[in-house]
Order: C-alpha cells, then sequence, then structure tokens
C-alpha cells in the first residue's frame, strides 16, 4: 500500500514539521515507509492534483491549516473523480476539533483528531498493506473519526505520544539554509486565551533537555540561517526555558537566529540579566500583546498589563540585542475602532521591531467561537474564517483597519522606511493619525489597485507628504536617502531625491575604500576584492547633517551590503574622510 502525506505550505521557504514528525515516528517506531511533498497555496490546484496523480497513493493525508484548508477541500473533491480508490485522511488543527463537520462537507473519508504521530501509525498498522476501510477495524482505533458509506462515527480520543519518542526529523534533509526550520520543545500551553486552541486539551509537555540540547545543536553545527521554535509560550516554564536559553549561548556560532513566543510578563530580573548578554540578532522575540482595552483582555483571558509590559520591553530594548516582534488583533471583544487607536498606540510607543496587526480568525473549538454570538462575532464562513464585524466594530470601521493594516505591513515592517515613518509621525498627533491619513491616502489615489517597486513606494510617501503641506522637505528628502541606502544600492533614484554632496566627495570615497586598513576595519567582507569592486558594490553617502542624531555636521556613512540583519538592513558606519 502506497501512503503519501502531504504538506501544503504559506510560503516555498517554509516546511512542514507534521508530515515530517508523523513520517519519521512511522519508520522508526513501526518500520513503515511513508513518503511526503511538499507544496504551496501559491501553487494552482491543477498543478498540485496532477503531482498527486503521478503518485498514485492509495492512502493519502493532508496536513490541515486554515490557510491551507479551502484548497485542500478541492484537491480531495478532484482527487475522489481521478483516484477514486484512494483513501482520503485529513489531520491538523483545522479539523481536530470539528471531524464529525468536516467528513460531513468534504470527500475525506478519515480524520485523525490530535496530535498524529502515533494515531496515524496505529491507522497504517490496522489496514494490514490493504487500502480498504473496515469499520470493524476503524472502530477500534483512539484518535480517528471515520466515514463509510455515509456512516460518520467518532471514536475517543487518544493519548498523545511521550514526548522524547518524537523524532528529530532534520538529519537526513538538505539545504536547510533556504528554509525556515520550526522546531517544538514542547507542545499544549498553560494559558487559555479565548481566540486560540493551543490550551485546549492536554497539559503541557516538554522534551527532555538532553534531547533538546543534541537537536539545536544540530542546527548550530549546520549553521542554518533562521530556527522558529513553535512552542506557543516558550517560556512558561522559567527553569527549562532559560537552561535552552542558556545552552544556545554558550554554543552560540556567530550566525543562526532563534525565534521564540513568549509571555513577557513572566521575564523576571535573572533572565532580564542573562538576556543582555546574548549575541545581537541572536534571539527574536514574538510578543502577543493583542489589546491594550482592559475589558477586551478580561473577556479574551490574557494577563497583559501595559505598564508592566512597558518596563519589561524597555529593558529588553536598553540592551539592543534582542530583535522584538509585537501583535494586535482586530476583531477582539469590546475592541472598537477608537480603542485599537489606543491600542495601537500603546504598543506603538514600544518601539517594536515589527509591530505585527492581524485579524481575528474564528477557529473551531475556540473560546471566542463557543461564545461568538454573545460578542456579536461574525467571521467569513471560508478558511481562515477572518472576522467581518462584531458588536463594537462595524465591517466600515474593519475595512478602514484593512487599509491601515497594509500600511503598516508596507511602511513600518519592512523597516525601509525607518527614519521617514518616524519624521512623518512628529507631524501627528499620534501614530495611530498618521498611518490612518496614510492609509486615507492611498486608498484616494488608488494606489491599491497596482503593483509597485521598493523605489516606487518612496515616491507615494512623498507625494503623501506634500499633501500634508507641513513638515520641512529637506530634512524629508534626506531621511529618504539614508533608508534608501539603508537597504540597497540603488542603480536609480526618484527623480524628486534631487539632494547629492557625495559627488563632492568622490575622490575622498575612493580614497578611503583604497584604503586597506578601512576594509580590514570596516568592511571585512570585502577582503578579496579590488577597489572598483568594493566601490560598485558598498556605498558612501555624505549627508549635510547627521540624520540619526539630527547633529548639525556634514556626516559620512558607510553601507555594508555584505552585512545585513534578517530584515535585509545594511550595517552602517559612519566614518572619517
Amino acid at each position: 500500500m502506497k501512503t503519501l502525506l502531504i504538506g501544503i505550505n504559506a510560503k516555498f521557504i517554509h516546511s512542514n514539521l507534521a508530515i515530517r514528525s508523523i513520517q519519521k515516528y512511522a519508520k522508526e517506531i513501526n518500520n513503515l515507509n511513508i513518503e511526503i511533498a511538499e507544496y504551496t497555496i501559491n501553487q494552482r490546484c491543477e498543478f498540485i492534483l496532477q503531482e498527486i496523480y503521478k503518485q498514485k497513493p492509495d492512502f493519502l493525508g493532508f496536513s490541515c491549516y486554515i490557510w491551507n484548508f479551502e484548497l485542500i477541500k478541492r484537491l480531495c473533491n478532484e482527487i475522489k473523480k481521478i483516484l477514486p480508490k484512494t483513501i482520503i485522511c485529513l489531520g491538523g488543527p483545522e479539523v481536530s476539533f470539528n471531524a464529525k463537520e468536516v467528513l460531513e462537507n468534504t470527500y475525506a473519508d478519515l480524520v485523525i483528531m490530535g496530535e498524529g504521530e502515533e494515531v496515524f501509525s496505529n491507522l497504517i498498522l490496522s489496514m494490514n498493506d490493504t487500502p480498504i476501510l473496515k469499520e470493524e477495524i476503524l472502530s477500534n482505533i483512539l484518535g480517528i473519526a471515520y466515514k463509510i458509506n455515509d456512516k460518520i462515527a467518532t471514536n475517543n480520543q487518544a493519548n498523545p505520544p511521550q514526548m522524547d519518542d518524537l523524532p528529530f526529523v532534520y538529519e537526513d534533509i538538505e539545504d536547510l539554509d533556504h528554509k525556515i526550520i520550526y522546531y517544538e520543545s514542547s507542545r499544549g500551553c498553560p494559558f487559555r486565551c479565548q481566540y486560540c486552541l493551543s490550551g485546549a486539551g492536554s497539559r503541557v509537555r516538554t522534551l527532555s533537555l538532553d534531547r533538546v540540547f543534541s537537536d539545536l545543536k544540530f542546527f548550530l553545527n549546520k549553521k542554518v540561517r533562521q530556527v522558529k521554535f513553535v512552542d506557543r509560550t516558550f517560556n512558561f516554564d522559567k527553569k527549562y526555558a532559560l537552561s535552552i536559553w542558556k545552552f544556545l549561548h554558550e554554543n552560540d556560532n556567530g550566525y543562526t537566529n532563534f525565534h521564540f513566543e513568549i509571555a513577557a510578563e513572566l521575564l523576571d530580573d535573572e533572565i532580564m540579566d542573562f538576556l543582555k548578554n546574548v549575541r545581537k540578532g541572536f534571539f527574536q522575540f514574538e510578543i502577543g500583546v493583542q489589546s491594550t482595552n482592559p475589558k477586551t483582555l478580561e473577556h479574551i483571558k490574557r494577563i497583559t498589563k501595559i505598564d508592566k509590559l512597558r518596563i519589561i520591553i524597555n529593558k529588553l530594548q536598553q540592551a539592543n540585542n534582542i530583535h522584538l516582534h509585537l501583535d494586535l488583533i482586530i476583531g477582539l471583544p469590546y475592541e472598537d475602532y477608537k480603542t485599537f487607536s489606543k491600542s495601537f498606540d500603546d504598543v506603538y510607543s514600544l518601539s517594536p521591531d515589527q509591530l505585527q496587526v492581524g485579524f481575528l480568525k474564528l477557529l473551531k473549538g475556540s473560546g471566542l467561537y463557543n461564545n461568538k454570538d454573545k460578542y456579536g462575532i461574525v467571521c467569513s464562513e471560508y478558511a481562515p474564517y477572518e472576522v467581518l464585524y462584531t458588536n463594537d466594530l462595524p465591517y466600515s470601521d474593519l475595512l478602514k483597519l484593512k487599509a491601515l493594516e497594509e500600511m503598516v505591513e508596507i511602511y513600518y515592517n519592512s523597516n525601509r522606511f525607518i527614519l521617514l515613518v518616524k519624521y512623518l509621525v512628529s507631524l501627528f498627533d499620534s501614530p495611530f493619525k498618521m498611518f490612518e491619513s496614510l492609509a486615507n491616502f492611498y486608498t484616494q489615489e488608488k494606489y491599491y489597485t497596482m503593483s509597485h517597486t521598493n523605489i516606487a513606494y518612496y515616491t507615494i510617501l512623498y507625494k503623501f507628504f506634500k499633501s500634508l503641506n507641513k513638515g520641512n522637505e529637506y530634512l524629508f528628502k534626506w531621511y529618504a536617502k539614508f533608508d534608501i541606502y539603508s537597504h540597497e544600492k540603488a542603480k536609480k533614484l526618484p527623480d524628486w531625491l534631487d539632494n547629492d554632496l557625495s559627488k563632492d566627495y568622490k575622490n575622498l570615497c575612493y580614497e578611503f575604500l583604497d584604503n586597506e586598513d578601512n576594509i580590514t576595519k570596516y568592511l571585512p567582507e570585502y577582503k578579496d576584492f579590488d577597489t572598483k569592486q568594493i566601490y560598485r558594490q558598498a556605498h558612501i553617502e555624505v549627508f549635510p547633517f547627521n540624520p540619526i542624531s539630527n547633529e548639525n555636521i556634514v556626516t559620512p556613512i558607510l553601507f555594508n551590503y555584505k552585512n545585513c540583519d534578517l530584515l535585509g538592513n545594511a550595517k552602517y558606519e559612519i566614518i572619517k574622510l
């Protein structure tokens, strides 16, 4: 019997941890040979369908999430037409909490409810290499729901496997550096946030520290670019989290970045004292603030206190070594347009490296789903079940926030407009007011109807600035030049960006780059290049003032494009010519 597991990822650079874990568990524990294949939601359904058909699986499994489920449902329909005898099994968070409904509304034959490694192996073993569904066999397998001749049955839940029995899945994978590597050291969450499913079900379980250290050592030795822990609250256990952080710090390879979702309010003085000593860029923290409205936080069972959070974030930022992502959710109970604007300004004032504004996804099985009528939450009936309106937020206001969220993504989270956004915000009463105004301008000019180059986005921002009839155009242009060169040695600048001092310093710039000591000190990555090559690839821009401090002194800045952070910001240094 040929068994094939399919992962359909959001992006090419993503990797599906679930199907790899099920495959490896089946091989190591039960000596089962299961094949896997990965695609993305950006590929045509017809292409994925023909690729599956070529493999002609007897048993086909899909890993289901809110971002890929509509595509999977369509694939199930088409597969049953061209491979009618193929058994289709669905698993993952999108189907675990409403298995009966899924079987009623799709062409799937089976659903795995909850963690899949052991259940899937038991299911395949029970079929004894014969791809036929038999009720007398399926009825004895815990953790599944099944459909035979339109009759649907739901079995009892299975006990989850021991964490250390779960295999490490990356040993045989090639090209790790071109993928985001997902890793979990724990499953479950001790909190009960009402918009989330992670706290539902069993208690939190963790891998042994020895096992975690062994796995992480593999990533460090391979020098993968980024490892994202998928633990829902990585630091729920202080001792456990600190042990892992200390291990990583002691074995730092100087290259790899580790991403963690944490509860900032659990960081105490001991942890803060430790964190300030880790390499800059080594750790990346994602912190779900979600809202700063007390009534909203109470009803979604969040313990966030903005005053305490502000103190902790400020302490983290003092060391300037940890990349911080802060999250907000639009569409939560008792959060209207006005209170969200305050939540936005509160979080913006914390100066996160990324401000991730998301819209509530009403997940089946979550507390908000079960109480949606109470809060008047109405969402799309299609995955990802995004909120349309609530008792407190009409659809018209939600559309305004949609436009604002796009501006935040383009102009804040891209990190390409750092000085320009900072300057524009200074011209308004609040950050929210600036992004709201920018969103209105973007909509009025219909810029959303077309695609734009990175340079074109600067021109849009310049036109927005001019429409304000306030501010200093001289400053705006120099800030724009700094932001542009922070990301690329632009071959062509916008026509309106006519400020140029560097031509008066051209010979001095060349002499600086022709000096071997300067290359050793500032541009060691270019040591094997000749001066002309360095001149073409690195960049020196001369500013009439210091654009960082605004000190009124001519300031040459060297941009090193071979030394960039994860967001593409080139390392820059003020130099003397």
